[in-house]
């Protein structure tokens, strides 16, 4: 092989090999913008199931990112009537509490799913009236 021509191989790897660096950044860039984008919901509440078993509805803000934000929460209190022993669900507002809360900042490794509460459900109808 010539010497020229020997260079040119040279440089067509290296060509090669940057290309295939810019090709795997950018592939790295919009794998990780995607994994981070956060996620837009089609309705107005959501609910949101926690590792240790608590079920809150409310408004998520920046689920898919590093720090999604509750708002607007809603959890449900078992109620038993002392008289008939039948239990019943009732939808609380959070912010009741001794430390009256406003929002909930949820640690999203702790989020095992959400849903979205549908517009015509029994949480979204109770939440409309917790707020008349």
């Amino acid at each position: 092989m010539k010497k020229n021509q020997r260079g040119f191989g040279v440089f067509q790897t290296l060509w090669g090999v940057a290309a295939v660096c810019v090709i795997a950044a950018a592939t790295f860039h919009i794998v990780h913008e995607l994994d981070h984008a956060a996620v837009k919901f089609t309705t107005p509440y959501q609910a949101v199931l926690l590792s240790n078993g608590s079920a809150y509805f409310g408004q998520i803000q920046g689920y898919g990112g590093p720090h999604p934000v509750l708002r607007d929460v809603f959890y449900i209190v078992s109620q038993t009537n002392p008289e008939t022993k039948e239990v019943t669900p009732t939808l609380v507002k959070r912010g009741k509490e001794m430390h009256e809360p406003d929002l909930m900042y949820l640690n999203p490794s702790q989020i095992l799913f959400v849903e979205t509460v549908g517009t015509n459900s029994k949480v979204a109808h109770l939440i409309e009236q917790a707020h008349h």
